[in-house]
C-alpha cells in the first residue's frame, strides 16, 4: 500500500487490505481487539469511553494528490455492532466548508484526536491531517454525529463572524510547514498556529501560507466554540 512503486499496484494491495479489514471488523466483539493497533500506516482513533473507533488513512498518487479511506465501528444499545464505509468524495464537494455530509459523501482526513462535546449528546470533534497536492497541505477541525444508524459530518457549531456559515474548518498552508493543532484537555479548547502568507500580496495562495509565530484556540463552551485570537502560550514543563 505505501512501498510499492506502481499505483495501481499500491491500490490493488489497498482493496485486498480493506476487503480483509472489513471481514474482521463484522466479527463480535472485535471492538475490544487491541491488535490492530500495532498497525502503524493507519490512524485507529477510540472515543474516549470506547463506544466507537475510526480508522482512516491514505493513499498517495503518482500525481502527488492523495486519496482518503476509513471506516467507522460502534456499539449499538442492543450491544451488537454497526460499521459504515467512510468514502472520499472531497475532489467533488463543493464548498466543503460548508457542506453537510455523510459517510459517503465524506471530506477525507486521516484523524488524529476525537473529543466529545459536552453539551451535544453523540457529537465529536475530528482533528485530521490532510495531504492534498505536492504544494498545499491541510489540517481540519471536523463534527461527528453518530447515532444508532447514521453517520453525520459538520455542523454549525464555530461562533464567530468570520466562521459564520462554517459546517468544518479547513486550513490549508504550504506542505513543507508544520502547522499546530492539539486539544488541551485542561483548558477544554483547540490551540493552533496561526497562518498567514509570506507576503500580504499573496494571499490566498496557500502554497505560500505558513505558521507566523502566533497563536490561536476555538474554546469548547457547552455546545459551540467561539475563537480566541493571539494567544501567549508557554512551553510545558
Amino acid at each position: 500500500m505505501y512501498n510499492e512503486t506502481n499505483e495501481p499496484e499500491r491500490l490493488q494491495a489497498n482493496y485486498i487490505f480493506i476487503k480483509t479489514l472489513v471481514q474482521y471488523l463484522k466479527s463480535p466483539h472485535s471492538i475490544d481487539d487491541t491488535n490492530l493497533d500495532t498497525l502503524k500506516m493507519i490512524a485507529i482513533r477510540r472515543e474516549p469511553k470506547n463506544n466507537f473507533r475510526i480508522f482512516s488513512w491514505h493513499i498517495r498518487l503518482n500525481d502527488g494528490s492523495y486519496r482518503y479511506y476509513g471506516a467507522i465501528q460502534w456499539r449499538t444499545k442492543d450491544g451488537s455492532l454497526s460499521l459504515k464505509a467512510l468514502v472520499d468524495k472531497s475532489p467533488l464537494i463543493d464548498k466543503p466548508e460548508e457542506a453537510s455530509l455523510d459517510n459517503n459523501n465524506w471530506y477525507g482526513a486521516q484523524y488524529y484526536d476525537i473529543i466529545p462535546i459536552k453539551g451535544l449528546p453523540q457529537h465529536y470533534l475530528l482533528l485530521g491531517w490532510r495531504g492534498t497536492t505536492p504544494k498545499v497541505t491541510q489540517k481540519v477541525i471536523d463534527v461527528l454525529h453518530l447515532t444508532e444508524s447514521s453517520v453525520a459530518f459538520g455542523k454549525k457549531i464555530f461562533k464567530d463572524p468570520a466562521f459564520a456559515t462554517a459546517s468544518r474548518l479547513i486550513y490549508s498552508y504550504n506542505a513543507r510547514a508544520t502547522m499546530l493543532m492539539k486539544y488541551e484537555k485542561d483548558k477544554d479548547r483547540i490551540v493552533m498556529d496561526h497562518l498567514a502568507p509570506a507576503t500580504p500580496s499573496l494571499k490566498g495562495q496557500f502554497e505560500h501560507y505558513g505558521p507566523d509565530m502566533s497563536y490561536d484556540a476555538w474554546k469548547i463552551k457547552t455546545d459551540y466554540l467561539i475563537l480566541e485570537e493571539d494567544l501567549p502560550l508557554k512551553n510545558e514543563d
